[in-house]
């Protein structure tokens, strides 16, 4: 195995929400919370000030076109109150306070204007990829795509295609439910196809918008640490199977490991109102147990130099900082300290989902990399299930 990675693009979404903003929104619509008293610690913890949305926090808290009277319609409601023996003024009136009520977006409200944001920003990401890797979208033989917050049949592959636009005979391979191991395990399914014929060409693109999870009414813990964490990005880059001038990583093998009966420990969720990332606070503790399995193929990979190698840097997305310091706890003692500074960086302005391990990776590119230096890259996801590729910086 050998696959060759370009630097990749990254584009982060325009609108900046502020921390502040959210608990304020938060603590407006929900005073009376069995959490709220604590909502401001809640929020330090996260250790997020800001982070980048497609879509305005306004557009997530906005009430729906229809009144409260949507679901039943005026004319059935119309009917039960002249049953019930009201006069017609009486009715009138009642539909009125009735219609005045706001009611909450449906789920084609919310998230149709996401899905075009997703379009407009995977695009973005994809020239930007070409343009980095110095191709045109007629170079590309394979179009392997994710976007796992915007469910939509064509999907973004076929969008892109036609943006691009794409070769008719390019191969199109949708992966829409990857969510957080979107990154690595794009790149492994990429290095298979470059090792089955070096000539072939892939641009991977990554668009989520995980602010679509940002339901204003749902009043429960963990809906309230969804609020915080998310951010919104598109990412993509170019993996060709032979080393090109603008190559600036070889990877060399990777990783599956899927914890079996833990498929309900986080989840999205469809209701009336749109998406909902359900957590369950046994998942950190499960995402652990993928890293104590890396660290063991690490070991069998390198136990013939058991006490010389060690990676360079880790581009790692567990899903949060409590597994970050899982990690620093259970690596070898020999290992330099440091390893998961930009993956901790990348932390600091938000959760971005599948989108993540990139935006690692061009922090530690824009940091400068020895040639010869080790790379380890790992993400875990829903499911639980997880991926990690070794290699090397050129």
């Amino acid at each position: 195995m050998a696959a060759y990675l370009c630097p990749p693009a990254v584009i982060h979404g325009e609108h900046h929400v502020q921390t502040s903003q959210i608990v304020a929104e938060v603590r407006d619509r929900h005073p009376h919370a069995a959490w709220a008293p604590r909502i401001d610690g809640i929020a330090a913890s996260t250790g997020i000030e800001t982070r980048g949305w497609m879509l305005p926090l306004e557009a997530a808290v906005a009430p729906g076109n229809g009144g409260g009277l949507r679901a039943v319609g005026i004319g059935s409601a119309q009917e039960a109150l002249a049953r019930d023996g009201f006069t017609q003024q009486d009715v009138d009136r009642v539909i009125a306070a009735l219609e005045a009520i706001p009611a909450p977006q449906t789920v084609q409200e919310r998230t149709a204007p996401a899905w075009e944001a997703v379009q407009s920003y995977g695009e973005r990401a994809a020239r930007g990829a070409l343009q980095i890797a110095g191709l045109d979208a007629a170079d590309i033989d394979c179009l392997i795509t994710s976007h796992s917050t915007t469910p939509a049949l064509p999907g973004l592959d076929i969008a892109l295609a036609n943006k691009l636009p794409l070769r008719n005979d390019v191969m199109l391979l949708p992966a829409t439910q990857w969510a957080c191991i979107a990154g690595t395990r794009s790149l492994a399914l990429a290095a298979d196809l470059v090792a089955a014929d070096p000539d072939r060409v892939v641009l991977v693109v990554i668009a989520e918008a995980l602010s679509t999870t940002y339901q204003p009414s749902d009043d429960s813990l963990e809906s309230l640490i969804v609020r915080m964490l998310f951010a919104d990005t598109a990412v993509a880059v170019v993996v060709t199977g032979r080393p090109r001038r603008e190559s600036v990583l070889r990877l060399d093998a990777a990783w599956h490991h899927t914890l079996p009966g833990t498929q309900d420990l986080h989840r999205l969720e469809t209701r009336a109102d749109g998406t909902h990332f359900v957590m369950d606070r046994r998942g950190p503790r499960a995402v652990q147990q993928t890293v104590t399995a890396m660290w063991e193929w690490l070991r069998v990979r390198y136990q013939d130099d058991p006490d010389s190698w060690h990676p360079d840097v880790l581009l790692a997305h567990p899903g949060g900082t409590r597994v970050l310091e899982y990690m620093e706890q259970t690596m070898p003692d020999a290992w330099p300290s440091g390893l998961l500074d930009h993956s901790r960086d990348s932390y600091t302005s938000g959760n971005r989902g599948g989108a993540a391990v990139f935006d690692i990776m061009r922090r530690a590119h824009d940091a400068g990399q020895q040639p010869g230096s080790r790379a380890v890259l790992y993400a875990a996801a829903p499911g639980l299930t997880a991926t990690a590729l070794e290699g090397e910086w050129l």
